[in-house]
Formats: structure tokens, C-alpha cells, sequence
């Protein structure tokens, strides 16, 4: 499992969106473990591993200021100060885990609004393929036991912890609840137990029914009674198959009559009078079309006829009218320039230039009489009353023409319904050949209807032996199961004092099992983070309570109080390190006020040692104070950082922001 990003909106301190990338990937083909996290004393870092558990965990979740608040009053006290009432409250976790050996990445969304409400929970699957994810409906619905397959919730705080946690491991002589519930989770005890109260539960079940089991009849009446309903039964699903056989002949017959009096016009017999009727009707509609023809012909349409002439007519019309026009023109334009060169003669101008504008008039008239006027002779001789009244006889005679070929195309649309309903006519039976097949046609379907009657007869007797038969049936497997759990009941009851016996010798031998390799893996994490190398030689775990016990090389006792309080510090992270290897599951460290009050050479081993070793992806959330410059550096230096960020809080707003980069 590893996280790959944490969104914050109007969560505790955090206002408004606030998206923090925890991949560790670094480039294509390197990773760095540690994501740094810097901010002050109350500027969002234990929110922020608060949001991690509330994401996961929801009402479950052991967050550090819930206290014994009710889920949704906590909820609303998580609203940040400045959000509305319309705002969302939303935490949205991001992780890759492995699935059948095939990474899958969910994005864990958790929303609300106001300060009294539940939140909503949406669970994505997301996938290059699909921008937005892929929702996941029956994971929320079984979230819980999802998550704790995963990262189950009784173990969390060994991968989840703070220094307050830290702190109190180190300074007890026995580790706190919530430590020793993680460590029964996590090695099997707490499965071990539940399973025993679990059998002895089934035992005191089992019990009360043995002594409320009551002695059952002889069931050999019951078994004649069943035989004697399935012989009958079976009689009667023959009478039924010989009557489905009837029904099935009879229909074939009385399809074979149908098909014969639809094939030798019995149908169309049937339908004389409506044929007949339909042949007058179009007959009419043929007469109708006729008239109108006649009509159209007593009017413009005979012109078509002679079309090609009265387009030559109108042509010649036209260009004789035009012709005329022309020499209008020309004659009143002589009368002009003779008016005009007489006026001219009486000017005071030069006989030269008085000859130039007697020419240029002529020349106009000589360009004019060439260009228009085309000496041909005139035979018609129209004028524009005529040209007019000649071209709407067109325009109607074109109407009519398109008329007239509709009503053709009816004509002969009506006149093949007519031949298509006489040869309908023709094809219909006599009637003396008519009254024969419909006195077939009714004998076979009366035959149908008499075998349609003795199947339904059947049926119903049918369903009722059915019906009996099951009960009885149901009846012999109660009785059979009463017995099966009659004698399943002493059995269970005989062997559980032996299967409680069972379990705990397996609990022992599971305890010891696992706390043996629990000792020495914390011996092996204290000793590789304490520098006195030669103070601590082994660490034994108490099977009872879980305490720590030491001892050095030559196996005697080492008092805890002998170590300082850095060193006490160490051996609870390695407590909870060792925990954390022994568990055998790959899952992020994420750690609030990792170095506490320890010294400079304490410091130095965790930074250099744990941290980058802790786990895949290390989460640490800390002061200026407890990773300061030459720590933060050396982390550098060692390319243990992927990501830096630092939560800066406005004292006056409230507010935290998160913004690249640690305080150095």
C-alpha cells in the first residue's frame, strides 16, 4: 500500500482546496521514502493525520481530538471557521495497492456540509482510460471489511503513531491498550479468541435444541401416501400427453381446411359482394376521370396540338413588334434633327460647323436604321394587346397540360384496380362450392376447440397432485434435517471441550511462536538505532501483559531505569518498528513529532537510520525544532526526500496553508 495524495478542503485549519502530492516517485525509475511535512505547534499537523485515519476509517476512526464526541458532532467540529453553511467539508485520500499481483488505485472520498450531519463516502477506481474514475457502488457499501483486509483498523497505530504515543510507550512498564490491542490483532490472538467465545456460544445453542427436539412420527403412512400420489400423477400426465397429441392433430387439420378454402376462393366467396361493390366505386372514379378530360379538352387544351406553330407565331409576333417600334423611332428622330437643323441654320455658326452637326445627326440615323431595323417583310403585324393575350393562352395552356397528365396517371392507376379486383372475381368459389368448404372449415376448428377443452380439464388436477406432492416432499427433507441436526447437535457437542482444548494449546503455541520472532526483531531495531552497542544484547516480551524485559551479553537483567529517556524513546520505536517488520504487511509509516526530546546523537541515529529504513513510503510530520537544518540536510544528502512541504498558519486567520518546500 502506499498513499499517493491527500486533498484537504475546509478540513480543521485547512480553507478552502488544498491537494498535497505524497507519491514518492521521484522520476521514472526512482523512488525516495520520506515525505517531509514542516509546521509549528498547532499549525495542521495532527489534522492532517487525523483526515489520514478519517479517510479510512470513518466513524471507526481513533482520531486524536474526537475524544468521546458523537461521529457527527465530531464531524462538525471539523468544519473550518471560515466554510459556509452551503460548503463542502471534503477529504479525498488517493492509494495504489496490490491486487492479484496487479496494482490498483483507489481515490477514498469523504464529504459533508454544516456542523450536525453524517458524511457521504464515495469509493473511485481510477484508470488512465477513464479520466474522472471508475465508481465503485459495492465497495462503500462494504468499505469497512474492505479496508481492513488492507490496513485492518486494530493495527493502524503501529504504521499511524505520534510522539505522545512514543512518549507513553516509553515511559510504562507495560505498553498502553490501544499498543497491546494492536499487537493481539496483529498476531492472531484477538481471531484466536473471538473463535472460542464463538464455539461456546454454539454449544449453549445447541443445547436448547436438543432439549426442545421432540420425538417425530413413523413417516411410513406418509411414504405410501407419497407413492400412491405419484403413480396417480403419472397417470395423469399420460391422459395429458394424449390430449396435447389430439389437440396438436386437430389444429393441423384445421390449418390444412384454412389453407384449403383460402387456396379454392372460399375467402374471396366470402368477399363477393365487398369486391363488387369496390369495382363499382373504382368504375365510377374512371367515368369522373373521363369527364374531367372532356372538360379540359372543350377548352385551350386542343392548342397543344399545335404548339410548335403558336410558339413560331409568338416568336415572329414579337420581332415584328419590335420592328415597328424601331421605325417609330427612326421617323421621330428624322422629324427631330429636321427641326433641329433648321433651328441651327438660324444661328449665327459657321456653314463648317454648321455642316459638321448635319453630318453627325445623319450618321446617328444611319448607325440606328443598321443596328435596329432589319427591312423584312411584315405579315402579322401585332400589336401589344395581342402579344399579351397570346402569352396567357401559354401560361393556361401549360396548366392544363400538367392537368391532364395527373388525371391520365389516375385514370390508369384506376383502370388496374378494376382489372385486379374482376380477376380477384373471377377466382371465388361457387356457392355451391363455398357452402362445402366453410362446413369443413367449421368442423375442424369445432374439432380444435374440444381437444383445447379436454387439455384445461387436466390441468388443474395436475397442479393440485403437484402441489401435494411437494408438501409431503418438503415435509420428509424437514424431518430428514431434524434428524441430521439431532445427531450433528450431540457430535458438536461431544468434540467442542476437545476444540477448546485445541485452540488453546494453539494460542500458546502461536504466542510464543510469534513473540519469539517479535523479540528478535525489536532487539535487532534497538540495538541498529542505539549507539551503545554493547548495553542491550536481548529483549524479551512478557506473553502476558507484553512488557519489555532487557538483558545484556551475559544475560543479565538491564533495569529499564538504567536507560536515559532518549534511550527509552528508541526502544519504543523499535517496539513498534519491530511490530510493524513481524506483521508482514507493506504499508506507509506516518509519524507526528518523530524526535521528541531526544539528543543530538539519538537524533542523528533516527534520521539516518529509521527514517529512511522505517518503511517504503515514511510520512513525517514535524517542528523546525525536531528536524532542524543539519537533520533536514543530511536526509538531503542521503536522497532520502521526495517531497517537501510546509504548513504555514496565519495566526490571525486561522488558517493553514500548504505550500512547497521546508522551513529551509
Amino acid at each position: 500500500m502506499k498513499f499517493i495524495e491527500l486533498v484537504l478542503q475546509n478540513f480543521g485549519p485547512y480553507s478552502g482546496k488544498n491537494t498535497i502530492n505524497l507519491d514518492t516517485t521521484v522520476d521514472k525509475d526512482t523512488s525516495h521514502p520520506i515525505i517531509l511535512l514542516g509546521g509549528m505547534n498547532g499549525g495542521g499537523k495532527t489534522t492532517f493525520m487525523d483526515a489520514i485515519r478519517l479517510a479510512l476509517y470513518g466513524h471507526r476512526a481513533e482520531c486524536s481530538t474526537r475524544g468521546n464526541l458523537s461521529y457527527s458532532d465530531f464531524l462538525g467540529q471539523c468544519v473550518n471557521n471560515s466554510a459556509t453553511p452551503i460548503d463542502d467539508t471534503r477529504i479525498e485520500l488517493t492509494f495504489e495497492y496490490i491486487q492479484e499481483n496487479k496494482p490498483v488505485v483507489y481515490k477514498i472520498v469523504r464529504f459533508w456540509k454544516g456542523k450536525d450531519v453524517t458524511d457521504t463516502l464515495g469509493i473511485l477506481e481510477l484508470d488512465r482510460k477513464v479520466p474522472d474514475g471508475i465508481v465503485r457502488e459495492e465497495l462503500v457499501n462494504t468499505w469497512d471489511d474492505y479496508i481492513e483486509h488492507i490496513l485492518p483498523a486494530g493495527i493502524s497505530n503501529l504504521f499511524l503513531f505520534d510522539g505522545e504515543q512514543v512518549k507513553e510507550l516509553a515511559e510504562q512498564e507495560i505498553p498502553p491498550p490501544a499498543v497491546t490491542d494492536a499487537i493481539r490483532a496483529m498476531l492472531g490472538l484477538e481471531l484466536v479468541g473471538k473463535l472460542a467465545i464463538d464455539i461456546d456460544i454454539l454449544v449453549n445453542k445447541k443445547r436448547k435444541e436438543l432439549a426442545d427436539a421432540k420425538d417425530l412420527a413413523d413417516l411410513e403412512e406418509i411414504e405410501e401416501k407419497l407413492n400412491s400420489l405419484q403413480q396417480k400423477y403419472g397417470k395423469l400426465k399420460e391422459t395429458e400427453a394424449l390430449y396435447i397429441d389430439e389437440f396438436n392433430h386437430s389444429e393441423k387439420n384445421q390449418k390444412e381446411a384454412l389453407d384449403k378454402f383460402v387456396a379454392e376462393g372460399g375467402k374471396i366467396a366470402a368477399e363477393r359482394s365487398q369486391l363488387e361493390k369496390q369495382r363499382s366505386q373504382k368504375a365510377a372514379e374512371v367515368e369522373e376521370a373521363r369527364l374531367g378530360m372532356c372538360d379540359m379538352s372543350a377548352n385551350v387544351l386542343p392548342l397543344a396540338l399545335v404548339e410548335n406553330l403558336l410558339i413560331q407565331g409568338q416568336t415572329q409576333g414579337e420581332k415584328e413588334y419590335r420592328i415597328q417600334q424601331a421605325q417609330i423611332a427612326s421617323d421621330i428622330l428624322f422629324e427631330r434633327d429636321k427641326r433641329l437643323i433648321e433651328l441651327i441654320s438660324k444661328l449665327d455658326i459657321s456653314s463648317e460647323e454648321s455642316q459638321k452637326i448635319k453630318d453627325f445627326l445623319d450618321e446617328d440615323i444611319t448607325t440606328l436604321n443598321a443596328n435596329l431595323i432589319q427591312p423584312e417583310e411584315l405579315w402579322l403585324l401585332p400589336d401589344a394587346e395581342s402579344l399579351s393575350q397570346l402569352g396567357n393562352i401559354f401560361y393556361e395552356l401549360q396548366n392544363t397540360k400538367n392537368l391532364a397528365k395527373q388525371q391520365l396517371k389516375i385514370l390508369k392507376q384506376k383502370e388496374d384496380e378494376i382489372v385486379t379486383l374482376e380477376r380477384q372475381i373471377q377466382t371465388a368459389a361457387s356457392p355451391e362450392e363455398y357452402t362445402y368448404l366453410v362446413d369443413v372449415l367449421k368442423k375442424a376448428q369445432k374439432k380444435v376447440a374440444e381437444a383445447a377443452a379436454k387439455c384445461e380439464s387436466v390441468k388443474s388436477p395436475l397442479r393440485e397432485l403437484k402441489t401435494e406432492i411437494e408438501n409431503i416432499k418438503k415435509y420428509l427433507t424437514d424431518y430428514t434435517d431434524k434428524t441430521i441436526r439431532k445427531k450433528n447437535t450431540e457430535h458438536i457437542i461431544a468434540v467442542s471441550a476437545r476444540v477448546q482444548q485445541t485452540l488453546k494449546l494453539f494460542r500458546e503455541k502461536l504466542t510464543l511462536k510469534k513473540l519469539n520472532k517479535l523479540e528478535i526483531e525489536i532487539t535487532e531495531c534497538f540495538r541498529y538505532l542505539l549507539h551503545k552497542s554493547d548495553l542491550v544484547h536481548r529483549v524479551a516480551i512478557n506473553t502476558g501483559n507484553f512488557s519489555l524485559s532487557l538483558y545484556d551479553v551475559r544475560g543479565k537483567s538491564v533495569p529499564k531505569h538504567r536507560l536515559s529517556a532518549g534511550e527509552k524513546q528508541l526502544l519504543a520505536i523499535a517496539f513498534l518498528w519491530g511490530l510493524a517488520r513481524v506483521s508482514g504487511r507493506r504499508l506507509p509509516v506516518a509519524i507526528d513529532t518523530p524526535l521528541g526530546r531526544l539528543d543530538s546523537s539519538h537524533r542523528g541515529n533516527l534520521v539516518e537510520k529509521y527514517f529512511p529504513a522505517a518503511s517504503h513510503q515514511v510520512i513525517l510530520l514535524s517542528t523546525d525544532t525536531e528536524i532542524g537544518k543539519a537533520e533536514v540536510e543530511k536526509l538531503r544528502e542521503n536522497e532520502a526526500i521526495a517531497r517537501e512541504y510546509l504548513l504555514k498558519y496565519d495566526s490571525e486567520k486561522r488558517q493553514t496553508s500548504v505550500v512547497d518546500g521546508y522551513f529551509w
